[in-house]
């Protein structure tokens, strides 16, 4: 599940891993590609076959050893599922941060999400 691995790749730029593997689940490669998109990692590679199919991500630092991701917050949780329109989207740390959301599209930032005018599950913000 993404929020295992959130926290696993905050865990990895703490311990200064060159790389991590989990694994493999359709959604999780949707959400790893779109922060290796916004570069929050450096970049996600699927390896393997059906079995044992595992996900390799490579964690971004930046040139004094430091990760680029900060802080992560969830949003939605089994317990509370939270939903929103694209007109209450908004951007997080004055832009420098992403907002993560599961729309019909799949999932994208809040910013193409707004653009797209798609709202959707709203899954988690990092910055």
């Amino acid at each position: 599940m993404y929020t295992n691995i959130l926290a696993q790749i905050k865990n990895a730029q703490a311990a200064k891993k060159d790389s991590i593997k989990v694994p493999y689940s359709g959604m999780d490669l949707s959400v790893l590609e779109l922060l290796a998109k916004k570069g929050f990692i450096a970049s996600v590679e699927k390896k393997g076959r059906m079995p044992k199919r595992i996900l390799e991500i490579k964690p971004k630092y930046d040139e004094k050893g430091k990760g680029a991701i900060s802080g992560t917050r969830l949003l939605s949780k089994p317990s509370r599922r939270l939903y929103s329109g694209y007109q209450d989207l908004y951007p997080i740390r004055q832009g420098f941060g992403l907002c993560a959301i599961s729309t019909s599209k799949g999932i994208m930032g809040s910013i193409e999400a707004k653009r797209a005018k798609l709202g959707g599950q709203l899954l988690f913000e990092i910055w």
